[in-house]
């Protein structure tokens, strides 16, 4: 890209910057407040020791200089401003012309009304990261697949419960196809998150636990193909299909929706009874 190229940018940039800066005082981001401030929001100098990043590069940057820096400088410029998700990514995209990478920080839990859309899904539904860790999941996916919520936290995993979980395994008849599929998949995402904690410590675990995690996993696979519809065996129903849809969330991009779909009417019919038994014994009083 060439110099003139860049310039537009640079400037949108500059002007963006100097925006969020100018919106900000002392006091919301814990600075004390100093008179004779000869125009609004922080100075230069402040962005910068907040930022943790030399102020004459934070300067040539809002000046639209045509210089180049890291995406860990504009996370720290991201911080320091307190830019939202939407900001953050708009900030990459003059800077670096292109989204910034997903953050591996993620909430503990999702909004209510992304519960309840997830509540709105007929068939078995989750939200899961980039290393396939279940944050969220709704009433079908408890009614087929069994409560994650009666699982330890690091085990809500579809990996983990693939390769770990006896009776998850069971329930597959197609176990190793689908194991090497999903095993290929996750390949993919760990080669844009090597550094993840997440995904380093689940590799381990699983290492430990799967026989046939450890064999495959030197192999080297990477896919993001695979058979979209699976054939489970579900107690008390006996096999049913459902086909697998994935989409991202734009609201929080390291989240993945995950929807199980019956394929044919006899599956659905299926679902849909194991979804009535499990409310019908949620109901019930304890003791």
């Amino acid at each position: 890209m060439t110099i003139r190229s860049r310039r537009p940018a640079r400037e949108q940039l500059a002007a963006f910057l100097r925006s969020r800066r100018a919106r900000l005082s002392p006091t919301d981001v814990g600075l004390p407040a100093t008179p004779r401030r000869r125009t609004p929001g922080l100075r230069r100098e402040e962005v910068s020791h907040l930022a943790g990043v030399g102020v004459a590069w934070y300067t040539w940057l809002e000046q639209g200089r045509d210089i180049d820096v890291s995406s860990h400088f504009l996370d720290r410029v991201a911080q320091a401003l307190r830019l939202d998700a939407t900001e953050r990514a708009h900030l990459f995209m003059l800077a670096h012309d292109r989204p910034p990478p997903v953050g591996a920080v993620l909430p503990a839990e999702v909004s209510p009304s992304l519960q309840r859309m997830l509540e709105a899904v007929s068939g078995p539904a989750y939200f899961a990261t980039a290393s396939m860790q279940v944050v969220a999941w709704n009433t079908a996916l408890s009614a087929v697949f069994g409560d994650l919520a009666k699982l330890p936290a690091e085990d809500r995993n579809m990996l983990w419960l693939v390769f770990a979980s006896p009776a998850h395994r069971a329930a597959i008849p197609d176990w190793e196809t689908d194991a090497r599929a999903m095993l290929a998949r996750f390949r993919v995402e760990f080669g844009r998150h090597r550094d993840d904690p997440a995904f380093v410590q689940l590799i381990e675990r699983l290492q430990r636990a799967s026989h046939e995690f450890y064999r495959w996993w030197p192999e080297q696979d990477v896919s993001r193909r695979g058979n979209k519809t699976k054939r489970f065996d579900v107690h008390g129903v006996g096999r049913m299909e459902l086909e697998q849809s994935t989409f991202l969330l734009e609201e929080l991009p390291g989240l993945r929706l995950v929807v199980y779909s019956a394929v044919d009417v006899e599956s659905e019919r299926k679902v849909s009874l194991l979804r009535r038994r499990w409310l019908k014994a949620e109901r019930l009083p304890v003791g």
